[in-house]
């Protein structure tokens, strides 16, 4: 193979990578994104990172952690384009456009274009979490 052809494969390569990590033209709905997530734990990434998993219970109720044992209670609620998330630490909404593809969700933070977390599973189980922490 020549440089020539190895190039062309190399850029081929990276192009389809990147289209396959682009995500779908419509953002998902509330209804669509309550379908999706409901009744599963999934483990989010950055691509080359572990970042997080979230519990997505009944009635728009949520539970995110960074996989370090403390957890968050929270909701979620259409705002469309976007599903933001209320957390029980800051009543600050925080906001995704979601978009459903071949290998799950991609999540864009809305304000952010750069923040970019891709669904990278579904763990078997709920997140472990913690107690509260206990003073001496």
């Amino acid at each position: 193979m020549n440089r020539t052809q190895l190039f062309t494969a190399v850029a081929l390569a990276l192009a389809t990578a990147a289209q396959a990590q682009e995500p779908a033209q419509d953002p998902m709905t509330g209804a669509e994104f309550g379908a999706y997530v409901t009744g599963r734990t999934l483990m989010f990434g950055t691509g080359a990172e572990p970042y997080g998993g979230e519990d997505y219970l009944p009635g728009n109720r949520v539970r995110w952690s960074f996989l370090d044992g403390r957890c968050l209670e929270g909701r979620w609620y259409a705002a469309a384009p976007n599903i933001c998330f209320v957390y029980s630490d800051d009543p600050t909404p925080i906001c995704w456009t979601f978009f459903e593809g071949a290998d799950g969700l991609t999540a864009l933070l809305e304000g952010d274009p750069d923040q970019v977390l891709y669904e990278t599973g579904e763990a078997e189980a709920p997140l472990f979490c913690l107690g509260p922490d206990v003073g001496v």
